[in-house]
This record gives structure tokens, C-alpha cells and sequence, in this order.
């Protein structure tokens, strides 16, 4: 079957319909899953089409929602192109591009346009957008709503970009009165700047100097103020990647409290540890910090008990002069950690080991971040009536990470040499073929997703 043409059906001795793995046919219809017939059914009507991928593995397309694809003006970081060619091969079928580290953000309506016309005819699968709180743009917000952004995020520190600047616990005051009453959802990066033990002093080139500068307490005293926010204005408010266990007490306690809280955490998180982190390797520097080895089997824990409610990549690529590998300083290199096209694989490795099944793995790379931003009725869900977006992979297979497979513009990723398992055989989008075994549609078939208003108003 060739790349980029359509699939009348998916036929495979493993199906994931729900929790149950089985034989199936997926029959497909006007891009959308039409139905789930068993193996044994009646598929004269499927047309001629079929996709017979064997014992491969099918099930939903995973969505990840926190990406940072940098385009238009740090083309040299990243791309619509490169990443979205990432994302099919590491069968992902929807991004959520992030309002930055793009020139100009995504901080205005006129922004917003410009970086859909940017991204137009680029995308390999299909792109959904958040816009940006800063200070002073909150008359901004509902007209990006009604423009189709899927929410905003703001940090509470310092975002490593002078023109998106962080946001004062007064500019969330106003942004939350703009968003009350809309359904949509407000999304921090939850750090603040504390007075004690935060100057970086030791040995820059030692991941420690660096960790020891980016403490716990700065994630939980950043939370703190989320919390409060979010039980007051009862707008849906989102945590992202969260590095730090102790910071989940008051989660679980803002929830009880009737908070509409959520929380991610992200594949270099649950896979890395500060104690392996060697001097100078700099590509494993992100913010908030990779912590130690306890600290991610709570994480782990977390996810298990639902205290934790998705799994994103965090994809925030860089030029590999702006992690000063030359010199090895953590203090000094760009925070950010490439692994897009890796996130099924990575969190497969790890959860599978832990005692997670592939129905856990869809919930949490797929329906729930399709659900934090407004997509759930359409997308991360294997059923009639939804996108036939769908991953093909071995779950069983184990392959190397080498830089002449990644497709990210910049190959510098922490993961290369790992062996990791899980491999991806094919990627369908919408019922189209755009990747298989190493091989893409030779256009691109992704397609804007803007948000209605109603799909957020459905979450409040």
C-alpha cells in the first residue's frame, strides 16, 4: 500500500478495543472509524484497501500536548516539518504546539494567525495550538478562544525567552477573570523564584550544582499559588510537567477541595535520574530539573494511583551550540530535552516493567491529554465516530536509538545509544497512511485543529 493513500480498513491479530487486546478489522470510513468488526466478521463491505499488519499492535494515535515546535522565528531550533515528521514516526497524530519559544509567540490573536499560516502545508499530522498569558494581554484571551486556541499556559518564573515574560500573581488575576465562565484552561509552568538555597555555586560542569539550584520547594510553593487560584476562580487550571513528588499533597488536597486541577508529567522524568546524569552532558539539562532516583519511583507511584494524569514529552529542541557542550556548564546551557519522536517507546520501556498495561498507556499518552484540550470528542480514543488515527508498533521489539533514524531537526537527545522498547511499524492519520517502517507520505496531510468554544465549555 502506498504512503499517503487512503485505508479502507486495519486488519491485525491484536487489536486494543478498550482494555481487551484481540483480533480485529477497523473499517474506515471518510477518514473517521466507521466500525470494529471481529476478526471472524463479515468485511465484504470494507473495500479493497485493507491494511493487514499481522500481529502488529493497533490502537489510538498518541496525542502529545506539550510541544515546542519554535516555528516561525527559531526555525534553526526546530520546525513544523521536522517535528511533525518526528511525531508520525514515533506515532503521535496530534501535537499541541506551545505559544513559545516561536518568534512572535503566541500571545495575540494576529500571532496566533501568523503562526497557522506558518505552519500551513508543513504538518505530517494533525496540530492543535495553545496561546500565552503574559502581562498585560489579557483583552487578548477570549478572542483567541474564539479563534480556536486549545488554552493558554504562563510561567511563574523566568521562561528563558525575553519576549514571553512571566506572569505576577496580579496578571493572573486578570487573566483568570477573562477566562472564567469560558471552559477553558489555563496551564503553568509551576516554579517560582524562592530567596534561600537557589544561587548556583560548585562546579558548573556537575549536574548537582545545577539541581542543587532549582530545589523542590520552588515547584510545591509555585503549586501553592496555582492552587489557591484555581479553588477561587473554579477556571480549569494545568500543571505541566511536573518534575517534584512533594508538591502532590497539595494537589490531592486542592482536588478534594473541589479544585478543576490536572497535572502532567513528562517521559524524561520517569525514565532519567539525576545520579546518572554524567559531567557535562548537558543535553539531559531541562527545567524543572530531572531529579533523583527515589523521587521518580513516587512519580511512578503517582501515575499508578491517578495522582498524576497524562504523560507528555515536553519536546523543547534546541542548536547544539546553545547546550555549550564545548565547555559542559549546566548553569549556562539552553534547558530543554528532545524526545518527540520517542515517547511511546521511552514510557513503554519503563511502565511495562512497572506493572502498566496498554490500555493504561492510552489513557495516558492519548485520551487524556486529547481531553485537557478540548479534543476528546475526536481524537485518543479507538471507537466509531472518532478519527481513525491509529499507531501500529511491536511492543515487544527492542531497537537502539541512533541519530541517522531521528528525524527532530537537531539529533542531540539525551536517549541516544539506549535501547529501548517498542517500535513503530506505521502511523495512520485520519485514514491515511504517512508513515511506514522508516518511510513518510510524501506530503504533508496534517491538518490545524482549532478548538470550538463548546468543546471547552463541555470540560468546565
Amino acid at each position: 500500500m502506498e504512503l499517503g493513500s487512503s485505508v479502507s480498513a486495519v486488519r491485525s491479530q491484536r487489536v486494543l478495543v478498550g482494555d481487551i487486546v484481540c483480533p480485529a478489522v477497523i473499517v474506515i470510513k471518510d477518514g473517521k472509524i466507521h466500525q470494529i468488526l471481529s476478526n471472524g466478521s463479515s468485511s465484504q463491505d470494507v473495500g479493497c484497501k485493507v491494511l493487514d499488519v499481522g500481529d502488529s499492535l493497533v490502537m489510538p494515535g498518541i496525542v502529545d500536548c506539550h510541544v515546542h515546535v519554535n516555528e516561525p522565528g527559531r526555525t534553526s531550533w526546530e520546525g513544523f516539518w521536522t517535528a511533525t515528521r518526528a511525531a508520525a514516526a514515533g506515532g503521535v497524530t496530534t501535537i499541541v504546539d506551545m505559544p513559545l519559544n516561536s518568534i512572535p509567540p503566541t500571545t495575540t490573536l494576529t500571532n496566533f494567525h501568523k503562526k497557522m499560516q506558518e505552519a500551513s502545508g508543513k504538518c505530517f499530522v494533525d496540530t492543535a495550538f495553545w496561546g500565552g498569558v503574559i502581562p498585560g494581554n489579557q483583552l487578548e484571551l477570549r478572542p483567541m478562544i474564539q479563534a480556536g486556541v486549545a488554552g493558554f499556559k504562563c510561567f511563574l518564573i523566568h521562561s528563558g525567552v525575553d519576549e514571553f515574560p512571566h506572569v505576577t500573581e496580579c496578571d493572573l488575576h486578570a487573566a483568570m477573570k477573562q477566562l472564567q465562565g469560558t471552559g477553558s484552561v489555563l496551564l503553568f509552568h509551576a516554579e517560582r523564584d524562592i530567596q534561600e538555597g537557589t544561587a548556583e555555586s560548585g562546579d558548573p560542569c556537575q549536574y548537582s550544582t545545577f539541581l542543587q539550584s532549582r530545589p523542590d520547594v520552588m515547584e510545591v510553593e509555585a503549586i501553592r499559588m496555582v492552587t489557591e487560584l484555581c479553588l477561587q476562580y473554579q477556571v480549569r487550571c494545568h500543571i505541566v510537567h511536573l518534575s517534584s513528588a512533594k508538591p502532590l499533597r497539595l494537589i490531592m488536597e486542592a482536588r478534594e477541595a473541589g479544585a478543576p486541577l490536572t497535572v502532567e508529567t513528562t517521559h524524561h522524568y520517569l525514565s532519567l535520574c539525576a545520579e546518572n546524569i554524567p559531567a557535562g552532558a548537558t543535553q539531559f539539562k531541562c527545567c524543572p530539573p530531572i531529579r533523583g532516583s527515589n523521587n521518580r519511583e513516587q512519580l511512578w507511584s503517582a501515575l499508578k494511583a491517578g495522582q498524576i494524569d497524562m504523560v507528555v514529552s515536553d519536546h523543547s529542541p534546541c542548536t547544539p551550540d546553545l547546550k555549550k557542550l564545548d565547555s559542559g556548564d549546566f548553569t549556562q546551557a539552553w534547558g530543554g530535552i528532545s524526545s518527540l519522536q520517542f515517547g511511546l517507546p521511552l514510557f513503554w520501556s519503563s511502565a511495562s516493567a512497572r506493572g502498566f498495561r496498554l490500555a493504561d498507556v492510552v489513557r495516558l499518552l492519548s485520551h487524556k491529554t486529547a481531553q485537557l484540550c478540548g479534543l476528546a470528542s475526536r481524537k485518543g480514543s479507538l471507537a466509531p465516530g472518532y478519527d481513525a488515527d491509529l499507531v501500529i508498533w511491536d511492543p515487544e521489539r527492542e531497537y537502539e536509538v541512533q541519530e541517522q533514524g531521528i528525524q527532530h531537526k537537531n539529533k542531540l537527545t539525551p536517549y541516544l545509544g539506549l535501547t529501548l522498547q517498542g517500535v513503530v511499524r506505521a502511523t495512520v492519520l485520519r485514514g491515511q497512511l504517512v508513515y511506514r517502517d522508516g518511510s513518510f507520505c510524501p506530503e504533508p496531510l496534517g491538518k490545524h485543529l482549532l478548538v470550538p468554544q463548546a468543546c471547552h465549555a463541555k470540560l468546565k
